[in-house]
């Protein structure tokens, strides 16, 4: 039977993770620092902690049940009725060691339970061939780009103006999305440079911003206060309302996003132009002809020049004939 499952406050005032997980594993335990008492709403990043500290002021101790590691992950099953069942995932982002305190709920929400559609998007077609696939072009400075491997696309590498992903037409950049991380999206917010990002994708006939991440997480952030991102959320959607900013909840969901997108975009302004190009070719209809007067008012014009007129009435047709001849 494992030991009880401990969770106490960090001594470490200076670190960000305020408290201390002690994981009922092997001779010893496993101390591990960590953002929060249970993954409640989203998952509950954890590092690596030096040792339990002799005087921990404890502020849960639940008796475990089930305390086991399979392959990554170390599974750990409570002696209560909720919140009972929780893992801890060993992993590395960007090539660094990151664990990770997830349950099943949090676990759904990250990988939510869609399947990615390998259909092509309407408007996908390469105009010079219909069969072909779309050509999306990407920014050469884009780190980590995406494949849209499980799309039909070709992309290509050059240097853009403006977003990370486009699509040209007849040589020139009709659409553009613009990839951020939530991090990435908060820091450029701040700093500012996302305002003069949205400036350069407003000129372009269509463009959007897409992020990684669910926009509840923007609540979650802890090296800036949440409410200062969503207020600058909201006034950069308030002063360039063309180009949107769209939370796509993951890296897959927001490549299969901007797939579409640049695949309608490209269809609309096509249709556009084709539509500009027809309206060219019809007959000019000419400027619009003066309105013909009223008869009240050829009959104060008649009375006024002493021709002999009725009071009410129709007029007399040499009374129209003179007041055309007038000029």
């Amino acid at each position: 039977m494992p030991d009880d499952f401990l969770i106490a406050r960090n001594p470490d005032e200076a670190s960000t993770l305020p408290y201390l997980v002690r994981i009922p594993l092997g001779e010893h335990g496993i101390v591990l620092k960590s953002k929060d008492t249970w993954p409640r709403t989203s998952k509950v990043y954890c590092h690596r902690a030096d040792a339990w500290p002799e005087d921990a002021d404890v502020v849960e101790r639940i008796a475990t049940r089930v305390c086991v590691r399979r392959g990554a992950a170390i599974e750990l099953v409570l002696d209560r009725t909720k919140e009972s069942r929780s893992q801890f995932v060993l992993t590395h982002v960007k090539g660094r060691e990151a664990i990770f305190w997830q349950s099943a709920r949090t676990a759904k929400q990250a990988r939510p339970a869609v399947r990615i559609p390998t259909a092509r998007a309407a408007g996908a077609a390469n105009e010079a061939d219909t069969s072909g696939p779309l050509e999306i072009i990407v920014d050469a400075h884009e780190r980590y780009a995406w494949r849209f491997s499980h799309q039909q696309v070709s992309t290509r590498a050059q240097r853009l103006d403006a977003g990370d992903y486009a699509v040209e037409l007849d040589g020139r950049v009709v659409a553009a999305v613009e990839r951020k991380s939530l991090e990435d999206l908060s820091s450029s917010l701040l700093n500012g440079k996302l305002r003069y990002a949205l400036a350069e994708l407003s000129g372009i006939p269509r463009a959007a911003v897409v992020v990684e991440e669910r926009y509840s997480r923007v609540f979650g952030l802890t090296h800036v206060r949440p409410a200062v991102v969503a207020d600058a959320i909201a006034e950069c959607q308030a002063r360039y309302p063309s180009v949107p900013i769209v939370f796509a909840e993951t890296r897959a969901l927001a490549q299969e996003w901007t797939y579409r997108f640049l695949a309608a975009a490209l269809r609309e302004v096509g249709a556009e132009g084709l539509a500009d190009a027809r309206l060219a070719d019809l007959t000019p209809a000419g400027p619009v002809p003066d309105p013909e007067p009223s008869t009240a008012a050829v009959r104060a014009w008649a009375l006024a020049e002493g021709l002999p007129v009725s009071d009410r009435g129709r007029l007399r047709p040499e009374i129209w004939d003179a007041y055309r001849a007038r000029g």
